[in-house]
Order: structure tokens, then C-alpha cells, then sequence
């Protein structure tokens, strides 16, 4: 899962959610490679002909459009959302990757997780409220590991606001 929670105490944990990322760096320069490759061997059958620069520039363009794409969507996956809970404080961080980093904090014994199942933006939606707003955790997880991580903070809450 794209996520680690993790108890530093009995008293205090700390989450670190990020989104998964399908296409490691091997795989991005293996795809850009293949698909180098692949536009390619057409070209060979004009080799030497004039048609070859009209289909060259639509080639490299093609390539281009690839490789921005899938520098894009890698750099977009950078969101890391880092949440420290303790009995003295509740904060949640987003680090975004255009622009600029989120704060928010709460006191936890007022803090509150809930769950949508239906009818929020996404299947499982998760909101954190507490200190007069609502925020919404782990967007890009999928709606089963949001539903797994609901529960386990929902225990983690539990905990850490008895005073057994």
C-alpha cells in the first residue's frame, strides 16, 4: 500500500501517504525506447527519399507528446500528505508538487475521521475535521486502501483519546 503508519509511542503515531507509482525510471526510459523504436521502422522504408523529412517531424512530435506526458504525470505523483497525531496535537501536511505546501492543524481530542462510502467526490471519500475545518486525506489512494486506512485511524483515534 502507498501508505505507512506507524506508532511511535503509545501516545503518538505518524502517517506518511504518497500515490503509487506504476513506471519506475527503468520502465519510463524502456517505454520512450520501445516506442523510439517502434517509430522507427516505418521510416526505414523511406530512407533516402524526401518523403522522409515530411514523416520525421510527426515522428519526433509523436515522441515529444510521449516523453511530456510521462514526465508530467511522474512529477504530478510527487503529492506526499504526512500526518502526526499525538495527545498534544493533530497536523497534517500536504507537499505538493506545483505549488504551494498545505498546513493543518488540530486539537485531537476534538478531531474526527469519517468516511463517505457513496456520494462524496470519490468512492470512500475521507475527511479529517477538527479546528473549524474539514480536509480531505489520501485523494489519490484507491477506494479500498482509503477504506483500510479509515479503519486503522479510526482505532488509532480511539486510542490515543482514552486515557487507559
Amino acid at each position: 500500500m502507498p501508505y505507512v503508519l506507524t506508532r511511535d509511542t503509545a501516545t503518538a503515531a505518524h502517517l506518511r501517504a504518497w500515490p503509487h507509482n506504476a513506471l519506475n525510471p527503468r520502465g519510463f526510459a524502456m517505454t520512450i525506447g520501445m516506442s523510439a523504436a517502434t517509430l522507427a521502422l516505418p521510416l526505414i522504408a523511406v530512407l533516402g527519399s524526401p518523403v522522409l523529412w515530411g514523416l520525421l517531424p510527426f515522428a519526433g512530435l509523436a515522441l515529444w507528446g510521449l516523453w511530456f506526458g510521462l514526465d508530467r504525470n511522474w512529477r504530478d505523483r510527487q503529492i506526499v500528505e504526512e500526518m502526526t497525531l499525538s495527545r498534544q496535537g493533530l497536523s497534517l501536511i500536504r507537499k505538493n508538487p506545483r505549488g504551494p505546501q498545505q498546513d493543518w492543524q488540530a486539537d485531537p481530542h476534538w478531531a474526527t475521521i469519517r468516511m463517505v462510502p457513496r456520494g462524496g467526490p470519490v468512492e470512500n471519500y475521507l475527511i479529517l475535521g477538527g479546528g473549524g475545518r474539514e480536509v480531505e486525506l489520501g485523494a489519490f489512494l484507491t477506494p479500498d486502501e482509503r477504506a483500510t486506512l479509515h479503519d486503522e485511524l479510526a482505532a488509532l483515534f480511539i486510542s490515543l483519546k482514552s486515557y487507559v
